[in-house]
């Protein structure tokens, strides 16, 4: 049940952007199990140790296509507003190596903060991934 609704949200979600060719194939791709296709996670858990507050951090996760079939990235959503993430526009070719980039804002975040990256693809088995990071923000010196 959860399958098909995340199947048809997923769907919708796409069809309802621009309704380009591209969102179409990108929505049959993420629905369809003929298109599915297998990932290997080189970073999905990273810790960046310390940072004074206010610095913006960025971080990165890779990862190889190790399916026979075009991985395609449908969607990146950051756990909390501090992180904006970035993902890959095209599909990555079989055998090919890409990377999940996102960018923490530490301001008035001090302290361990744990934060959570869900990307849903076409892979087989599992399509939300958590890619996980943590950072201890140490408060400014006033």
């Amino acid at each position: 049940m959860r399958y098909l609704l995340f199947t048809f949200l997923t769907g919708a979600l796409f069809a309802a952007c621009s309704g380009g060719k591209n969102d179409k194939a990108i929505a049959t791709a993420m629905t369809d199990s003929a298109h599915f296709t297998t990932i290997q996670w080189l970073d999905s858990v990273r810790d960046y140790g310390k940072i004074p507050e206010g610095q913006k951090l960025d971080v990165s996760f890779r990862f190889v296509n190790t399916g026979s079939l075009p991985l395609v990235i449908g969607r990146v959503q950051p756990s909390c507003g501090c992180t904006i993430a970035e993902q890959p526009q095209e599909p990555v070719a079989p055998g090919k190596e890409g990377v999940i980039r996102a960018h923490f804002d530490s301001d008035g975040r001090t302290g361990i903060n744990h934060k959570t990256l869900f990307v849903f693809a076409n892979t087989r088995g599992i399509q939300e991934h958590r890619l996980q990071f943590m950072v201890e923000v140490q408060k400014k010196n006033s």
